[in-house]
């Protein structure tokens, strides 16, 4: 017998012992109750309470006056709702969020992705892929992000194309031919391989895996309702021929298949996939899968710098107004003064076909700038006044960065990551050092 059968056989007994004392001795058990009486009445005289005072009674729990129940609107036995249970039960798992792309707007967008994901989860960790360039110090930002597992910054280099890349993929809509879907698709799955390597050195498996762009900025928090189980979530809208790929939630097997954007090429090629962009490409790689997608708004935009043709035709791009009402679910955007919206940004919306660029206009959720020339003057401004004073703050910080405080705050991301695969600081800092004394954000 172990020590624990034994303790509770100990208890047993001494409970069964009791019970038959107290069967047999109704008499002492009634003195008991009278001698705790008489202490107490004792008590409350030695307080100046009147003799026959029940106030020192009424403090003792045995005594205590019956309480209303509480209806189910008061206080923490109100019982929760759905979405309160679910964000409870996301509040205890183990999310990674794979944050990739080169950091060109990062001092827009790097608060709002610490603020509304970062943030909003307790159990995240981030794992940064991203290219170095003149940029990267940008990412000092992160030094405010609650939890860093694994940083990689690195200098891309030409990637050998395949002949299965060369057949699958298609140059058309790429600003850098079949070499920027190679370099995009090798962040996103260099991405899902550091999260497996901290898998695997700490035995154990994330619930859950969030993949968005340094790019991306944030004017609300993921609905809770984007955890599903089984299925790949994706933005809805600006398919582009397949699916929306800029940003997308998964458990671990299906974030598997949807993040392998490389080494599912041959499988594609073998499946007979020919002339893909990045999204039809990235719907393809679901389906041979057989992954389930599941569509939903996302209250994010890509900041882009990218000129497109005003206003859109069919299968042009619209560019959101950042003041857009949304969610924009990953639609292109910038800070500007809307040139259209209400009435307009419909008649816009109509014509935009839906399996392409459409994005959700209707309720006045869009509103649209004229993206076929670069960013306005005083577009900075009108950042601060739209997103608020602490994103506008650590705009301004970017801004004014000198570089000793770059290589401070480039250090406290090392020190604060679990994995660093990255040049030293002075590196990152010294090849933003004149765009430090000369940013063109400084307005």
């Amino acid at each position: 017998m172990g020590n624990g059968d034994h303790h509770r056989n100990q208890i047993a007994a001494a409970a069964a012992h009791a019970s038959k004392w107290t069967e047999r001795q109704p008499v002492l058990a009634l003195l008991s109750g009278l001698l705790l009486l008489a202490g107490l009445l004792a008590l409350s005289c030695s307080r100046g309470v009147p003799p026959f005072s029940l106030s020192p009674l009424r403090s003792l729990p045995l005594f205590r006056p019956t309480e209303p129940l509480r209806s189910s609107s008061d206080g923490d036995t109100a019982p929760m709702t759905e979405e309160g249970r679910r964000k409870r039960e996301l509040d205890r798992s183990r999310i990674a969020i794979c944050l990739v792309g080169g950091a060109r707007r990062f001092e827009l967008t790097g608060p709002s992705i610490i603020r509304y994901l970062l943030d909003d989860f307790p159990n995240a960790d981030l794992f940064l892929h991203a290219p170095l360039d003149k940029d990267s110090y940008k990412l000092s930002l992160l030094k405010a992000a609650p939890t860093i597992a694994a940083v990689r910054i690195f200098t891309q280099r030409p990637i050998p194309t395949t002949e299965s890349q060369e057949k699958v993929l298609t140059a058309n809509g790429s600003p850098n031919g079949i070499q920027g879907l190679l370099q995009y698709f090798n962040l996103v799955e260099g991405c899902l391989r550091m999260i497996k390597s901290h898998e695997s050195k700490g035995n154990f498996t994330y619930d859950w895996i969030v993949r968005t762009r340094v790019d991306g900025y944030w004017s609300g928090a993921v609905d809770v309702k984007a955890f599903r189980k089984g299925a790949y979530v994706v933005p809805s809208g600006s398919r582009f021929g397949g699916l929306n790929d800029r940003f997308g939630i998964g458990d671990g097997a299906t974030s598997e298949s949807a993040l392998s954007r490389l080494s599912l090429i041959p499988r594609l090629d073998a499946a007979g996939y020919r002339q893909l962009n990045s999204e039809s490409a990235f719907k393809a790689q679901l389906e041979i899968s057989k992954v389930r997608c599941e569509e939903i708004r996302v209250p994010f935009c890509v900041m882009s710098d990218r000129r497109y043709g005003f206003p859109p035709s069919r299968y042009g791009v619209p560019v959101a107004a950042m003041r857009s009402k949304g969610p924009l679910s990953g639609a292109k955007c910038r800070p500007c003064e809307p040139v259209c919206a209400g009435r307009c940004a419909a008649e816009v919306g109509a014509v935009l076909d839906r399996g392409w660029s459409w994005t959700e206009w209707r309720n006045d959720s869009m509103q649209l700038c004229d993206a076929s020339d670069g960013w306005a003057p005083g577009w900075a401004n009108m950042f601060d006044q739209l997103a608020g004073p602490e994103l506008a703050a650590a705009r301004k910080k970017v801004v004014a960065l000198d570089m000793a405080t770059c290589l401070d705050d480039v250090e406290t991301v090392r020190k604060k990551a679990w994995s660093w695969d990255a040049p030293a600081a002075d590196e990152i800092c010294q090849l933003g050092e004149l765009l430090i004394r000369t940013n063109s954000t400084f307005l």
